[in-house]
């Protein structure tokens, strides 16, 4: 069952007054207005700046991530804006620091980037983030991370069954879904087997529509949070929907834009759908693992209950089929 402690989780204390004080602890002056933004991991703020642009101030989850492998992540953003690609990268101060403590957060500030979600069924707006996904892969695959995680099955596939298994699958589903998971994770452990040395480089790692504001005709990358080492297809197949026609088109123009900065291997396609299932295993251990938050069973009521474990396992024998299937080809 899900974790249910009542004690006051760290992120109760985030008052108007103490995200004010942190930020004003770097030298701004508020002008008494936050906004709380959508985001569950952490906690993001809009914060008026006096005469000034707003802030975006970005209190990190206490306990997720070491300093250095938050550091890594400015550090990536940072390198990627220097080449003019367009990142939104977190506020530096005159003394070149980026991660800042208050109380017992850390935070970043970052500039306010307006915009909306790209449309991914607008092929040239693929052309365009095939441009950029291209030149940032090519900068990513310069050097590695030292401190931030791969995305492999052993954390975002057993470790996250284990879990389940352990804490919140219901007794009546317990037999299913260890059953679809077993098949699964031995599926896609060897698929990987099969595919050889991935060629691992650093990745925005969570490209989906909510992380790309699009304006002016043109993307801004935002929330490197999960940035790991991946294959390159990581950054790519979140873009793709709909049927096997429309997502190969929807690819050939991702594609057609990434290869004029950087050469894409084909062969990456047939991880597509273990990369996917990977993703649906861990989202369903990222929700239980949050639990005590208050956010999340105020934002995800129907988690954990009898009907959601009832059609996760539905989706999971789908995709059990759907990796039996051959993977998109570029023609």
């Amino acid at each position: 069952m899900p974790d249910t402690d009542t004690s006051l989780h760290p992120f109760q204390t985030l008052t108007p007054a103490f995200i004010m004080d942190a930020v004003e602890s770097q030298g701004f002056r508020c002008d008494c207005r936050t906004l709380a933004l959508n985001s569950y991991e952490n906690r993001v703020y809009q914060v008026g700046i006096e005469e000034a642009q707003p802030l975006i101030a970005k209190f990190y989850r206490p306990g997720r991530w070491s300093d250095e492998q938050i550091l890594e992540e400015h550090r990536f953003c940072f390198e990627l804006a220097e080449h003019e690609l367009p990142v939104v990268a977190p506020w530096m101060n005159p003394d070149g620091a980026s991660l800042f403590r208050h109380g017992e957060f850390r935070f970043a500030l970052y500039p306010r980037q307006g915009g909306h979600a790209p449309e991914f069924d607008n092929l040239d707006n693929l052309l365009i983030l095939g441009r950029m996904l291209g030149r940032i892969h090519s900068i990513g695959a310069v050097q590695p991370f030292s401190h931030r995680p791969v995305l492999d099955s052993r954390t975002f596939g057993h470790e996250a069954v284990a879990l389940i298994i352990e804490r919140f699958i219901p007794q009546e589903y317990l037999a299913s879904y260890q059953a679809v998971t077993s098949q699964l994770l031995e599926a896609i452990d060897a698929l990987l087997a099969d595919f050889g040395p991935l060629r691992l480089i650093r990745t925005h790692g969570d490209c989906h529509a909510g992380n790309i504001l699009w304006r002016d005709n043109a993307p801004h990358f935002v929330d490197f949070d999960d940035a790991r080492l991946a294959p390159a297809v990581q950054d790519l197949w979140m873009m793709l929907s709909g049927d096997r026609q429309r997502r190969t088109a929807q690819l050939e123009a991702l594609i057609e834009g990434y290869n004029e900065f950087n050469r894409f291997d084909p062969r990456e396609l047939r991880l597509v759908e273990a990369l996917r299932t990977l993703r649906m295993l861990h989202y369903s251990a990222w929700l239980g693992s949050r639990w005590h938050d208050p956010i999340f069973p105020a934002t995800f009521p129907w988690f954990n209950t009898v009907r959601y474990w009832g059609e996760q396992i539905l989706e999971l024998r789908e995709q059990l089929a759907l990796l039996d299937e051959p993977p998109l080809e570029l023609e």
